[in-house]
This record gives C-alpha cells, structure tokens and sequence, in this order.
C-alpha cells in the first residue's frame, strides 16, 4: 500500500468516511493503467456482475428479522444501482446522532436519468418493505415508520443524489443537501487520490454488533495509480499508547537464501501473541517478538517461518510438550492431522500430508538461535542473504516489511490454499469461477509489491504500499475466495462442500 494519509476532518462523532472518485474519473486518468489491468478486462466485468448480484440481495437477507411478512426480495430493483457505485463519484459518510444511533448519508453523482431511476426504484424497495408510502418532498421524499430506523430521505440536489437514513431528524444529511445547493458538489474535487477513508472501527463494532472488529484502531489511508502501480498511504490511530518492544533485527542470514520469490520482516508482535487463544499450543516462554517469512521461486511449497528464541532445544521441547505429543497424535482438529514426532534430532514433523512435508526445527547461528518451520524441506543455499534487504530493515522504527514477486507468489498461494482447503474438507476455489479467471488474467502481470509499517508516535502507525495489484499474493487468494464464497458478502466465510460437489463450486 502507498500514498498520502488524509487527516481526519475533526469531528468527535464520526464513526465511517469514504470518498471515491468514480471509474470514469479514473479511467480519464493518465496513470490508469494499473486501475485498467486489474477492473476493466472482460474476467473482470464478469466478476464484478457476479459480485454485485450477491450483494443486491444482502440486504433484505441481513435485515430479514425487521421486514413484515408479505416484504420480498426487491433485489431486482437494487441491482440495477448497484452499477453506478463503481463508475460514478460517491461520498459515504456515518456518524453519531445525538440519540445515540447511526446516521447514514450516501452522496452520488448521477445524471438526471439515472437520477430517477434510484428515487423510482428506492420509493419501491422501501414501500415492500415498510408497508408506508413515501411522503413526497422537494426534489425527493422522507419516509417515516416505528421501527429503526424511522426516517428514510432521497433527495435530488443539481447533478448530486443525496441518500440518508437514521433516527428522528437527518441533520447530517440536511448539512450535505445545503452544501451540494450551494457549492455544487459535497466536497472538493480529489486532485492526489482516488479513493480515501477514514475509519473508527471501535464506534462501527459497537453500532453493528461486529465483535471481530472491537479492538481494531481507527484507519486512515488513501489510493492512487502512479507509475502503473497502485499506491497505498495512511496510518492507524490505537485507542492507547503501544508498549512495542523494537530491538535490532535478528536474521538467520545463513539459512536464509534465495532466489526469493517473497520475503517478510515483522517485530513487536509479542504483546499481541499472548493474547491470541490459538497460538496457545505453541508458546514458548519466553515468547518470540521476531518473525521472519520467506519463500522460495524453485519449488512452490518452499516457504519457511524462523523465529529468534533463547534456546532451540529447549523451545522445542517445550512446544512438544504443550502439544502432548506422542508416536502418533491426533488433536481433532482437520487443519492438523495425525503426526508423529522424530524424537532422534529434536524435530516436531507432520506425516502423512500429500504433497508437502511440515516441520519446526532448532536452528543455530553465529547470531543466535532459532525455530524453523517449513513446508517443505530446504533446498541447499545456492544465493545468499541479499545485502539490499539489510537496507531496507535498518530503520529503527519499522515493524513490518514485505515485498514479494506477485505473479510468481500468486501461483504458490493458490496451490496452497486450496491444499488448505481440500485438508479441511472445504469449497476450494473453482477453476472455472469467475474469480480464478480473474486471477488467471492478471497473475501474469503483477510485478513487485513492497509493504511498509512503521511506528510514528506511540499510539501510531504509517503504512505504505506500492503494488500492481494494489493487493498482496494472499490478499487476492482470500479475496477471490471471499467473493466465491455462498454467503457473500457477510464476513465470516461459508467454505463448507456440497454433497453433490465436494470438489467445490
């Protein structure tokens, strides 16, 4: 991710702000291309359709439980303005009423036609679901009912649909109408960014029952093309103050080696490590505060994980006996089947797994000792440590590095997470899915991402990116898995196998 983090507007009660500029505005861009490689390619447009059918019907789906009986679907009135909201300039803006629930305002640059198509289409999906009929306005209309929220209101300003809803009165929304009567727009027109947002996650968590996002800190970043890349900016503001432990770097720069095709840096971790209930198993006292990933170009499952500890053996041995490990054991668990344990050279190793072989191992170097975990075994060191990554981690204040060659990278996660997938007994991505295709046609043009965290100020983070894809390798796996996944668009992933299509969809 890399560009320029905008400031918050300072506002105590604002709980979400995102500003897109509008694929037309993009593609007008003369630095488009990376925007152009990765939504405008015919698998692309087949995936954005298949994407925003999904999403047409999510939310009757997710408002199921407030909706009177004879309420349907209405998802063929939706869709057809689902459309607008990757080409046309929108704002979308949340905040905290003074009664202490959301309001919602959603800002949309449309022609007159489709204009009404929304103020048409809206008046009918919210009449079928409310059983009221819109109370005609200037320019537009309000809705009122008894349950929340209980006042709906479209209104048409100039070339701008302004869209809120919330409880009692919509002083955010008035606000917006005025300021698009007056200035013609709702803000000024982006010059350095496409796409940016703000985000306090806390407040989002507590007004939609999100509990996986209740400790997450407020996140703001921006995007733009630049160079046939996507640039990432921005930087996440924690609640409090970060007791982040950054000693200097500890490599084992003689078992790491290339050609690499990925290779990533992460200290500080090990506050957050011990509150995490699934790495339980695998503590060791003291816990690591370093990692260290890196794959290999040769062979795909070549991708290793070392962490400095005190003492190898004796950190072995201690996650051998957390795991109560026997000659063969099976924690029930479909994510790690029966192992067994080389007790001759002080090796935890996994049996029986196709294609690829894990084990954690002691390591020991001049600088120090360390775990190694890997998925294959390590092919001999045929390119040492590249001295220009020592470069780049000799920052006193940087917590996580990552560059990868994507295309290559790409082709490794694939075959690893459907593995993954398969292990567990879950949907793998299909290769006929509108998704692989899209991963099929842009793999091969996805060139170096680099990602930057640095600590700032105590309670502060900067990141930065700069990708082709704008995503990570993994990132693009998971998201081609999200968007395939059957209840879509709801966070938590529904992988289960069909009966008629174990195989998956």
């Amino acid at each position: 991710m890399t560009a320029a983090a905008q400031a918050a507007s300072p506002s105590s009660d604002l709980i979400a702000q995102v500003h897109f500029v509008g694929g037309e505005q993009i593609s007008a861009d003369t630095n488009s291309s990376a925007f152009t490689n990765l939504w405008r390619s015919p698998e692309a447009q087949v995936l954005r359709g298949q994407t925003l059918n999904k999403l047409a019907h999510a939310p009757f789906k997710l408002l199921l439980d407030r909706m009177p009986p004879h309420a349907t679907d209405k998802a063929e009135q939706l869709r057809p303005l689902f459309d607008d909201l990757p080409q046309s300039e929108w704002f979308l803006d949340v905040r905290d009423a003074t009664n202490g629930s959301p309001e919602f305002a959603l800002v949309i640059h449309l022609n007159s036609d489709r204009a009404r198509l929304w103020q048409t289409n809206l008046a009918n999906v919210l009449e079928s679901w409310t059983g009221l009929s819109t109370e005609k306005i200037r320019d537009g209309w309000k809705l009122k009912k008894h349950l929340p929220p209980n006042l709906i209101r479209f209104v048409r300003a100039g070339d701008w649909v302004v869209f809120g809803w919330g409880q009692d009165e919509l002083p955010l929304n008035d606000g917006l109408v005025r300021r698009v009567l007056a200035e013609k727009r709702p803000a000024p027109i982006a010059k350095d960014y496409w796409l940016s947002a703000d985000v306090k996650w806390a407040r989002l968590a507590r007004g939609f029952s999100l509990s996986v996002a209740t400790n997450f800190p407020e996140t703001q970043f921006e995007v733009i093309g630049r160079s046939n890349n996507l640039r990432f900016d921005g930087r996440c503001v924690f609640s409090q103050p970060l007791a982040l432990s950054l000693k200097p770097w500890r490599l084992p720069t003689n078992t790491i080696h290339g050609p690499f095709v990925s290779f990533t840096a992460a200290r500080g971790f090990m506050p957050w490590l011990e509150k995490q209930g699934w790495a339980q198993p695998f503590e060791i006292q003291p816990l690591p505060n370093q990692a260290f990933v890196w794959a290999l170009a040769q062979i795909p499952f070549q991708t290793f994980v070392a962490v400095p500890v005190e003492d190898a053996t004796n950190a072995i041995q201690q996650v051998g006996a957390k795991l109560a490990i026997g000659t063969h054991t099976n924690l029930q668990n479909p994510f790690l089947p029966s192992f067994t344990v080389t007790t001759n050279d002080n090796r935890i190793a996994w049996r029986g797994i196709p294609f690829i072989a894990p084990v954690l191992q002691p390591v020991r170097e001049p600088g120090g000792d360390f775990l190694l975990a890997g998925l294959f075994p390590n092919s001999p060191n045929s390119s040492p440590f590249p001295p220009e990554l020592l470069t780049q981690l000799d920052r006193t204040n940087l917590i996580f590095y990552h560059w990868e060659i994507t295309s290559g990278r790409l082709q490794e996660i694939r075959g690893l997470s459907q593995l993954a997938l398969s292990l567990a007994g879950r949907f793998q991505l299909g290769a006929q899915s509108a998704a692989a295709k899209w991963l099929d046609r842009i793999g091969p043009t996805l060139g170096n991402t680099v990602t930057e965290i640095t600590q700032t100020a105590p309670d502060e983070w900067t990141f930065k990116r700069k990708a082709p894809g704008g995503l990570t390798a993994f990132e693009l796996v998971a998201l081609a898995n999200w968007l395939e996944a059957t209840n879509f668009p709801c966070y938590g992933l529904h992988l289960s196998p069909s009966p008629k299509n174990p195989a998956g969809p």
